[in-house]
């Protein structure tokens, strides 16, 4: 029997309100090198699955490695559920789907030899050693990880979804007269493995930057202009507004719900921000979410009103709303949860050049080394920043942390560039640590954000 009739079977007639089987089927290869010496390596094929029921409001659970025994383990998810029934669950409702969505390569990692794929990561390691007498140590990384998904439920979904995500990122670390300092930089592709050769320079680039970095004095503390690069927006807008805007949060907390009204004024008139996997190529697209919603668009704010949010089946149902094709599960052993895929703010009309000459004082801060949240508060360090000055771009300074009030930050945006770039990157959410994910944004500039340093 085939495993897509397997599992359809395997559904049918159950005493369940709703079941779904999910099966992956992935082949990943990961290694670490510290300079040219290899620090770490793995290879691994996984054949795995879970069921998920839902009977009278209660959910069970069973992940298995063993399709020979997928009768019982449906069995054990539906005693599950009949246990923990009693809550009100409601699934919004989604039309069945059958299909198939096969991956187009460029180059699939499955077909090129380990040995290879070393020799390509440590000639760009070798770019960086020994380049300038202040870089130490050049720390690399690479994955890849062949993917091929299969999604059953009981209302008559059967999906065969494959993906394929590539990743080699290096560490840059420089001394400098007692000055550590670090620059991350990283080639990742979703179309195969041919997108991440040909990239020397972008470590003759990183080699650059970093020996400049571990020369630059410390920032000044104080409150700035500040222009953000497109790598720089697009995660601060992840990070700082993406999560309140995944509904299961806004559903759970009281608190959040009287701050995330729909048609409240929320930022500047001129920010539009989206959510969205139907785009190909991004990190975060995808066909049909791992509840096999198909995906979708999602504006959660226009022109400064709070305008959407982010859903799976469950969430939707809770709040009368419809999906949004944003549940997602890293893996086998977790259940979906409602998550990012590609978040951006949109393009605006602002020319760079017009959004620095307007700045007697302030900072241009590029790229980052991520941050924290704690709800509408937020905390970010740059990896690149420089002083402006009169309107120019002038020296270099290094430990920017930009922090403050989220909602506060995006009422003081006053201009929007028209240099639009997506980031490749990964999200960690309630224990599922790192799901693809694409940021992006053009670059933004916000005035009165208060910046940490000396």
């Amino acid at each position: 029997m085939q495993i897509r009739e397997r599992l359809r079977s395997a559904v049918q007639g159950q005493p369940a309100d709703f079941l779904e089987i999910r099966l992956e089927e992935e082949d990943i290869t990961t290694f670490a090198l510290s300079g040219t010496q290899v620090e770490e390596i793995s290879q691994s094929k996984n054949f795995v699955g879970n069921v998920r029921a839902l009977v009278d409001g209660g959910w069970g659970y069973v992940a298995f490695n063993d399709l020979e025994q997928l009768d019982t383990f449906v069995r054990q998810a539906i005693e599950q559920a009949r246990a923990a029934s009693g809550a009100k669950r409601v699934l919004a409702p989604v039309a069945p789907v059958v299909d198939t969505v096969m991956a187009e390569l460029k180059g699939d990692p499955r077909d090129i030899p380990l040995t290879e794929k070393l020799a390509m990561v440590e000639s760009y390691a070798k770019i960086a050693i020994g380049a300038r007498p202040c870089i130490v140590n050049v720390l690399s990384t690479y994955q890849d990880i062949f993917q091929r998904r299969y999604y059953v439920n009981s209302e008559g979904s059967d999906i065969c979804q494959e993906k394929c995500y590539l990743s080699a990122g290096f560490s840059l670390v420089a001394r400098e007269k007692g000055v550590l300092e670090t620059y991350g930089t990283s080639m990742r592709s979703v179309v195969g493995y041919e997108e991440l050769l040909g990239r020397e320079e972008q470590m003759h680039e990183a080699v650059e930057r970093v020996s400049e970095m571990v020369k630059a004095d410390l920032v000044q503390a104080g409150r700035y202009t500040v222009v953000l690069d497109p790598s720089m927006s697009g995660l601060f807008i992840h990070e700082a507004f993406g999560h309140l805007s995944e509904a299961d949060g806004i559903f759970e907390n009281e608190e959040l719900r009287k701050v995330m009204v729909l048609g409240t004024q929320v930022a500047s008139p001129i920010l539009t921000v989206s959510d969205g996997a139907i785009t190909p190529g991004l990190h975060g697209s995808y066909k049909y979410d791992d509840e096999g919603t198909p995906a979708s668009k999602t504006y959660l704010i226009k022109n400064g009103i709070l305008t959407g949010r982010l859903h799976s089946r469950e969430t939707a149902g809770a709040m009368g709303e419809a999906p949004t094709g944003n549940a997602r599960a890293i893996n086998y052993q977790y259940p979906p949860i409602v998550r990012m895929t590609n978040t951006c703010i949109e393009p605006g009309e602002s020319r760079f050049e017009d959004m620095i000459r307007e700045v007697p004082l302030g900072l241009y801060i590029r790229g980052t080394r991520g941050g924290t949240t704690m709800k509408e508060m937020f905390t970010f360090a740059a990896q690149e920043a420089f002083m402006i000055r009169d309107g120019e771009i002038a020296e270099r300074v290094r430990g920017v942390v930009m922090m403050g009030n989220l909602f506060e930050t995006l009422k003081n945006i006053d201009a929007i560039g028209d240099d639009f770039v997506w980031r490749f990157g990964t999200c960690g959410k309630g224990g599922q640590a790192m799901i693809p994910a694409g940021m992006g944004g053009p670059s933004v500039r916000i005035h009165n954000v208060v910046v940490g340093g000396r």
